[in-house]
């Protein structure tokens, strides 16, 4: 398929790994491109450390999707954009299973999951290779994404395009807005009582570019999520003693754990400790 050779020949496949990452990747563009086409993002936006690396450049992999509505809807619902998707993924001679994930508890976040057989995916994406003795039959490529139905208020946003696998547009966060996001879990995000590395790795990506932090889209998470009272001054001030606070707390080692699988050189995060995060954090911006 031309289209999905076209989007390879940005990665270097050097191993297994690498092509199963560069399946998933582009899995996740064709999603995108398929609630383009459903108009999706009249409704909502796109957020999170994918919608970092696929506009930014961010330099790790990422696994899911986040999308917010722009504004609360406790009734929406998925269900009328998966054919959408399901006929973008389709159309490259893909195939797959999508499926909305049940919730056991009543949540404002919608999650989907798309998956498709490893062995297939393989045959559409690498014709002319053989990987048999390398993939485990009943293995699944998986790509989930989530929306959040209830978002936090003061978000920016703005309109990007892309011209593959089909041009389209999407409507994301600015970089000041996906900023709070990002610190907002720095300070609250553990996964199953591990820290998340991954967060403190774009943390210093969004710091690297200069980039200054919506305060007030960020006040609205953390008080949304309990973190803060509606009465607490968050000001670049009081924003960096939280944060300070966070990164004495932190075991830098299991973070570096987390991120490694996700990054090409692991030389990027020997640096990590404490003190390192303390001091890169003086030069933190807010707007």
């Amino acid at each position: 398929m031309q289209i999905i050779d076209q989007m390879l020949k940005k990665y270097e496949l050097n191993s297994i790994e690498d092509k199963k990452n560069a399946i998933k990747e582009i899995m996740q563009e064709i999603v995108l491109s398929g609630l383009s086409r459903s108009q999706f993002f009249n409704e909502a936006a796109f957020y999170g450390g994918t919608a970092l690396r696929i506009f930014h450049g961010l330099n790790r992999f990422s696994e899911d999707l986040d999308f917010s509505l722009l504004v609360s809807n406790p009734n929406f619902s998925i269900k009328p954009y998966l054919s959408y998707i399901k006929n973008e993924v389709e159309s490259l001679g893909l195939n797959v299973e999508i499926e909305e994930k049940e919730k056991k508890q009543e949540s404002q976040i919608k999650s989907v999951m798309l998956k498709g057989n490893i062995v297939e995916q393989f045959l559409v994406f690498y014709p002319d290779q053989e990987h048999n003795d390398l993939l485990h039959a009943h293995e699944k490529i998986r790509v989930k994404f989530e929306i959040d139905t209830n978002p936090p208020t003061d978000a920016t946003t703005e309109l990007k395009y892309r011209l593959l696998p089909y041009p389209y547009q999407i409507r994301l966060y600015d970089l000041p807005s996906l900023f709070a996001g990002k610190i907002d879990a720095v300070l609250r995000r553990n996964w199953k009582q591990r820290v998340k590395g991954r967060d403190f790795y774009d943390y210093i990506y969004f710091l690297s570019m200069d980039i200054p932090v919506n305060i007030k889209h960020l006040k609205s998470r953390l008080i949304q999520s309990k973190y803060i009272l509606e009465d607490f001054d968050l000001n670049q001030s009081s924003l960096i003693d939280l944060l300070n606070q966070r990164f004495t707390k932190v075991d830098f080692e299991e973070a570096k754990k987390d991120v490694i699988p996700f990054i090409t050189d692991v030389n990027q995060v020997s640096l990590w400790s404490s003190d390192f995060f303390i001091s890169i954090t003086k030069n933190l911006k807010t707007i």
